[in-house]
């Protein structure tokens, strides 16, 4: 090898290392304020998420459950920022290597193309997830209806709902398959008592005894932190010519109405008894000295 020709290749070499050395430089760099972005979007993302938990609870009657809600979220989108931000650094890294990175965003705009196509339930489910959590229609530990189904919320995800029933069945629902849902439980919860009873009683007393038992319940401690407010006596919804019924509805906190909507019915039927309202009544009724207290849906 010539003097020359070595000389050209040392300075070769030289260049090299020198553009090397300042493209490690430069992706230290830019590692660096990616870093220091991400400790200032994580303090952002705390501070965001203490103001909303502040601003939402006011409004929860559910301790805990907005701050549920919106960790969850935050978590997701802090995910999401995250791996964005990740990938915008390693492709600028790769291009202070000479890498042409206009081939790789074509494949990756391809790759996501057919991933959506292959995967469009999926995705379906997981934005439709995203949004049952954002607007808070539904949380864990509530009562609802999904697509025709009762039972309690066992789980939620971002793909996914079970839903238990009384039987102890667990159903399943994707997020993006929910036709219909109705949440019981949302803010407040009601207990509706229709209350048949023979047609000759004296509905004003019976009304009287229904409102002091509600009293008596809202009165106690056990019951007072559970009710919003004592019975409503919605009054008589319809008769016949030997019955008549009396509609009435208990107002509790959310998830408690069948607890104390029973209490009462047990209450309701011995003061009914006690205050000899069933006695010495005429026609077929009497023959039965309880009136009949079928289960009204709680709503």
């Amino acid at each position: 090898m010539s003097v020359q020709t070595w000389e050209l290749f040392v300075a070769r070499l030289w260049v090299i290392g020198l553009s090397a050395v300042q493209s490690m430089i430069r992706i230290a760099v830019i590692v660096a304020a990616a870093y220091i972005l991400m400790k200032l979007m994580r303090a952002g993302f705390y501070r965001v998420e203490a103001l909303l938990i502040r601003t939402t609870e006011r409004n929860e009657t559910v301790p805990g459950a907005a701050s549920k809600r919106i960790k969850t979220l935050a978590g997701v989108l802090w995910t999401i920022s995250c791996g964005f931000l990740w990938f915008i650094v390693v492709l600028t890294s790769l291009s202070q290597f000479g890498v042409n990175i206009g081939p790789i965003l074509a494949g990756a705009g391809v790759v996501g193309l057919a991933v959506g196509f292959g995967a469009q339930h999926l995705v379906r489910d997981l934005v439709s997830g995203f949004f049952l959590i954002l607007e808070n229609q539904i949380r864990v530990g509530d009562s609802a209806t999904i697509n025709g189904k009762d039972g309690l919320v066992e789980l939620i995800t971002f793909r996914t709902i079970s839903l238990r029933d009384q039987a102890g069945v667990v159903h399943v629902f994707p997020n993006g398959a929910i036709t219909t849902l109705a949440n019981a439980t949302m803010g407040w919860s009601a207990y509706v008592i229709d209350v048949i009873l023979p047609f000759r009683i004296d509905t004003d007393r019976v009304v009287e005894v229904m409102h002091r038992v509600g009293a008596e319940m809202k009165a106690e401690k056990e019951f007072a932190s559970m009710m919003m407010e004592s019975v409503d006596v919605l009054g008589i919804d319809s008769f016949t010519d030997t019955t008549v019924t009396l509609k009435a509805r208990l107002k509790t906190l959310p998830a408690q109405q069948h607890l104390v909507g029973r209490e009462f019915r047990r209450r309701f039927k011995y003061a009914l008894q006690a205050a000899g309202l069933l006695d010495n009544l005429p026609g077929p009724a009497a023959a039965s000295p309880n009136p009949a207290l079928p289960a009204g849906p709680p709503s």
